[in-house]
């Protein structure tokens, strides 16, 4: 009688090194590589459970692979990046380094037409786009993002991530946990997405994201514009969502963000000087920059020249099926 009281254990009890062994690898790229830049679009704020920036200079992730559940530390030593991971995903995650830090990017190609882009671009030689080949560890963060504000959305994914996911694996720093599985997702019961800040509009996108995970998976060995037109088959995933998914889970250059209450304006007034621009007036001009869009639009932001705020910030706006 006595063992039918005792506590329920759960994952947060599992012992941290209860693991598979850790593995290495290095590689060294063809060019300079920042890592903050590289691999910055990944994180969720400044407490993501699911990435860690450590005084090191390290950044470790945790992921949900094909294979498993993946932690993998990542650092540059002397124009060395040292690869080490931790679980069943850790191999999976060692052979997509490269791509994931830009190997696969061609920031040669791309030519500035602006003097603010140029002047952005060689002070960030460093600057590639990820490749994490992964299309649901994007994809629910940024439906999370449809309509509200930034910190709404990540203390969201927060919350989610580290109730429903499972510990790092490995010596990951305290705290770091591996986003759930889709069938875990899908689980999620009515009053924990309401906890957590999340309407029933965005968690109904999830749950039917989930339902279909593997053929939204496929994507990634598709063209990013073929990957989004799949992705936008999900009622309540439209362009703005696709396009933040591909620009991490496809390293897609050119999939520009279109129906963000901010950008526009930021654009038009980086390369015109039009603080009212809207995603017509944006798309006009980055017309130069076809096929390299969305490479325009981040250093473009990494400039810091936009306008100033005249309202307090505003929840973002998905313009696709909502």
């Amino acid at each position: 009688m006595a063992g039918r009281f005792a506590p329920r254990p759960t994952r947060t009890t599992v012992p941290r090194q209860a693991v598979v062994p850790g593995v290495r690898r290095e590689w060294v790229p063809g060019g300079p590589l920042d890592l903050g830049l590289v691999l910055g679009p990944l994180r969720r704020g400044a407490e993501d459970p699911t990435f860690r920036a450590t005084d090191d200079g390290a950044v470790w992730r945790a992921c949900r692979t094909p294979v498993g559940a993946g932690t993998l530390r990542v650092a540059a030593r002397g124009g060395v990046i040292e690869g080490k991971a931790w679980g069943a995903g850790a191999e999976w995650l060692l052979d997509r380094l490269p791509s994931l830090l830009g190997a696969l990017d061609e920031p040669e190609v791309f030519v500035p037409r602006h003097r603010v882009v140029a002047m952005s671009q060689r002070r960030r030689p460093g600057l590639r786009l990820t490749r994490t080949g992964l299309v649901l560890e994007s994809l629910i963060p940024s439906v999370l993002e449809q309509k509200v504000t930034t910190g709404e959305a990540y203390r969201a994914w927060r919350l989610l991530v580290r109730k429903y996911g499972e510990p790092a694996p490995g010596p990951a720093p305290a705290g770091m946990f591996v986003m759930p599985a889709a069938r875990e997702w899908a689980l999620v019961p009515s009053w924990e997405w309401h906890r957590a800040g999340v309407d029933n509009k965005r968690a109904s996108t999830i749950l039917r994201a989930v339902r279909v995970a593997g053929r939204l998976e496929e994507a990634v060995g598709m063209s990013p514009v073929d990957a989004q037109a799949r992705l936008e088959l999900v009622a309540g995933i439209g362009p703005w969502t696709s396009a933040e998914t591909v620009q991490r889970s496809h390293g897609a250059a050119d999939a520009v963000t279109v129906g963000d209450l901010h950008l526009p304006g930021i654009v038009g007034y980086a390369l015109a000087g039009d603080r009212d621009a809207d995603d017509a007036v944006m798309l006009s001009l980055l017309e130069p920059y076809v096929g390299q869009r969305h490479r325009a639009a981040r250093l473009i932001l990494l400039s810091g020249r936009g306008p100033a705020r005249r309202a307090p910030r505003m929840p973002r706006v998905d313009i696709g099926r909502l």
